[in-house]
């Protein structure tokens, strides 16, 4: 299955048909799997519960899968009997603030899995600019548990409003700036963090509700948790929550209603998945960004190849001359006239490739020299990764 290509819906809801495993589990037990893989963390590390084949994903399509697979238990265990794509898109369309302008020109169209792929695709993908987006360390989608929780309210009634969207990052807004506040010696990471949480905001917090008021309209079990989690998310900039910083979760805890067992264990589960996947999280790694730009593209690029190997190999073959000024760049410089040629015909062929389309955008040249150097270890491997045999 490949997130980034057409039809993967379909395929990962094949898949899924045929290892429903994760559906049998507890709604407690769920989010705990949720928060395992970084979803809740909004850093997508792995896939919730080994779902499906993680086949070396990027975090952008961990992310993808990770949310279609929350809305997909929420929606399993609704006992709603409209399809899940057909339901998932009448969930966003219910939302007049994506009606207007954060889906505008999609949802107009005939509900399917490649509507729904758009969808999702848009939610997730905040920026089109490759260079930006690898430097940008605060497109994360840390609020994204959000829509699981807005689904779930809508599957209750078939309706919902933009009302409650508001309220629930609102009540997260003033919950991570409290806990700011609160802190006497602000550090750079509480710095990013606060970047990190107005990025994933969709809405301006205008509400007149005071503290107390939000939280206490969390009445939802799975909403509380949450709340939690983020609160721990703010409280770790330090690496770690003293016990002022507990006593004060606790006191959340109490006014949500939580055992305090629960927060225990956020504590717990927080401090290791930051400390197991530090060099892994852009915004807790000591790499500095030009490493971590050219890591990340590395990473992407090598991917893209492998993927797209086959057919890529197939337009090569047919381009001699850019094979063998190809088969020279490895033993040789190329001269400036020679580099020209190979980009010229490499661009070429990616605009015949959809999956390679992503070289041109804005940004999207500077990786050139990275694909030329990635292209003799090209290994054999399927075009069509999500194509179902019938």
């Amino acid at each position: 299955m490949n997130p980034s290509g057409n039809g993967w819906i379909k395929k990962l809801l094949q898949e899924i048909s045929s290892n429903p495993s994760y559906l049998k589990l507890s709604a407690i037990d769920f989010y705990n799997a949720l928060k395992s893989s970084g979803f809740i963390y909004g850093s997508n590390l792995s896939i919730v519960y080994n779902g499906v084949k993680n086949e070396d994903f990027t975090h952008e399509e961990l992310c993808k899968v990770n949310l279609l697979l929350g809305f997909y238990y929420i929606h399993h265990h609704s006992k709603n009997e409209d399809f899940i794509i057909d339901s998932i898109i009448s969930f966003y369309n219910k939302i007049d603030y994506y009606k207007t302008s954060f889906f505008s020109g999609l949802l107009g169209e005939k509900k399917s899995s490649e509507l729904l792929e758009s969808i999702i695709n848009k939610r997730i993908h905040l920026d089109d600019n490759l260079i930006t987006k690898n430097f940008n360390y605060f497109i994360t989608n840390t609020l994204l548990f959000v829509d699981v929780l807005a689904y779930q309210e809508f599957l209750k009634t078939q309706t919902i409003s933009e009302d409650y969207i508001k309220q629930m990052e609102a009540t997260l807004e003033t919950i991570v700036l409290m806990i700011f506040e609160s802190k006497e010696d602000k550090t750079k990471y509480d710095e990013s963090l606060i970047k990190l949480f107005e990025s994933s905001l969709r809405y301006q917090n205008d509400t007149t509700a005071s503290y107390t008021e939000l939280i206490r309209n969390i009445n939802d079990e799975l909403s509380k948790y949450y709340l939690i989690d983020v609160a721990c998310m703010a409280f770790w900039s330090d690496k770690i929550i003293d016990l002022d910083e507990q006593n004060k979760l606790i006191q959340l805890g109490n006014t949500l209603k939580i055992d305090q067992k629960i927060i225990s264990n956020s504590i717990n589960n927080i401090n290791t998945f930051y400390s197991q996947n530090k060099d892994k999280i852009a915004l807790l790694s000591s790499k500095n960004m030009i490493q971590s730009f050219y890591e990340n593209s590395s990473k992407m690029v090598r991917k893209l190849i492998k993927r797209n190997s086959k057919r890529l190999l197939n337009e090569l073959r047919e381009s001699k001359e850019l094979m063998v000024l190809l088969t020279q760049s490895t033993t040789r410089t190329l001269t400036d006239e020679e580099q020209k040629k190979v980009q010229e015909q490499l661009l070429d062929i990616m605009k015949s490739i959809p999956s390679l389309a992503i070289f041109m955008l804005p940004g999207g040249a500077i990786l050139l020299p990275l694909f030329i150097k990635f292209i003799p270890k090209l290994l054999p491997s399927a075009f069509d990764e999500n194509r179902i045999k019938e």
